[in-house]
C-alpha cells in the first residue's frame, strides 16, 4: 500500500511539473533553437533563444501542436517594425520560421538594387566591414556587410549582390491583419518576397518576440556535452537580440 502511495505521490509531482512547464512554454517564455543562417550575422545556427509568448497575444499557435483551443487571438498587439518574430507559415501552419518584420498592415514594400523602399521611403544602410563566416569544411569567406537605419533602428545585415533573384522586385501590398517579413541574410533567406512559398504572415501565425540568446554552440549539437568546452560561443550568452 505505501508503494502505491509514494508512487501516486511521485506521479502526481512529475504531472504537476509538466504541467507548470506547458504553462510557461505556452504563455511566458518558448525556448527555439537556430537550425538556418537566414538571420545572420544576428542570429547564428546554433542560438538558443528564449521568445516571448506575451508580446503579441495568443492564439491556438501558442499551443504545443498548435491545439485548438484558442478559436481566435486573444490580447492581440501588433509587431513593431523591426522586431525579430518567430511564427508559424501559412503554408502548413506548423512549420516555426524567425524573420524580422519589415511591413505593417497596409504597407507597400519594394526592393530595389537590394534595398528597402517603404511606403516611397528609401531605407538607408552604410557599407561596414565584412563579415567572416565559415563554411561546413572549416574554411573561412567574407561576405559584404551593411548597417541598416531602420527607423529607429539600427542593425546589421548582409547582403552578397545587388541583383539577385528577390534584389529588384514589384511592390507588395501588405493585407489587414498580415505582416511583411525579411531575414537578415538578405540573399539567403526565404521569407515575404517568396509569396508562395511564405508571403505574407497572418496575425494569429505570431508565435512570440525573440528577446535573449540564452546558449550557443557552434559546431555541435545540444546533448554533445562532451564537445561543449570547445563549442560553447561564451560572448552569446545572455545576448539580448535586437
Amino acid at each position: 500500500m505505501k508503494l502505491i502511495d509514494s508512487f501516486l505521490s511521485n506521479l502526481k509531482s512529475v504531472l504537476l511539473a509538466i504541467f507548470i512547464a506547458i504553462l510557461i512554454r505556452s504563455f511566458i517564455f518558448e525556448p527555439f533553437n537556430i537550425p538556418s543562417g537566414s538571420m545572420k550575422p544576428n542570429l547564428l545556427v546554433g542560438d538558443f533563444i528564449f521568445v516571448s509568448k506575451w508580446s503579441y497575444g495568443y492564439s491556438k499557435h501558442s499551443l504545443p501542436f498548435s491545439i485548438p483551443l484558442i478559436p481566435r487571438k486573444i490580447f492581440n498587439k501588433y509587431p513593431s517594425r523591426g522586431d525579430v518574430v518567430v511564427f508559424k507559415i501559412p503554408s502548413d501552419n506548423r512549420t516555426d520560421y524567425i524573420k524580422r518584420v519589415i511591413g505593417l498592415p497596409g504597407d507597400k514594400i519594394k526592393i530595389k538594387d537590394g534595398n528597402i523602399i517603404i511606403n516611397n521611403d528609401f531605407i538607408p544602410r552604410i557599407q561596414i566591414d565584412d563579415f567572416v563566416d565559415i563554411n561546413s569544411n572549416g574554411a573561412k569567406f567574407r561576405i559584404r556587410q551593411y548597417k541598416e537605419l531602420f527607423y529607429d533602428l539600427e542593425f546589421n545585415v548582409l547582403d552578397l549582390t545587388d541583383k539577385g533573384l528577390t534584389d529588384n522586385t514589384n511592390d507588395y501590398f501588405v493585407p489587414d491583419n498580415h505582416f511583411f517579413v525579411m531575414g537578415d541574410n538578405r540573399d539567403n533567406s526565404q521569407d515575404s518576397r517568396f509569396l508562395t512559398k511564405v508571403g505574407f504572415i497572418p496575425e494569429e501565425n505570431l508565435v512570440g518576440k525573440a528577446q535573449y540568446i540564452f546558449f550557443s554552440l557552434e559546431n555541435s549539437r545540444f546533448f554533445e556535452i562532451w564537445n561543449w568546452p570547445s563549442a560553447i560561443r561564451y560572448k552569446r550568452i545572455m545576448k539580448k537580440i535586437k
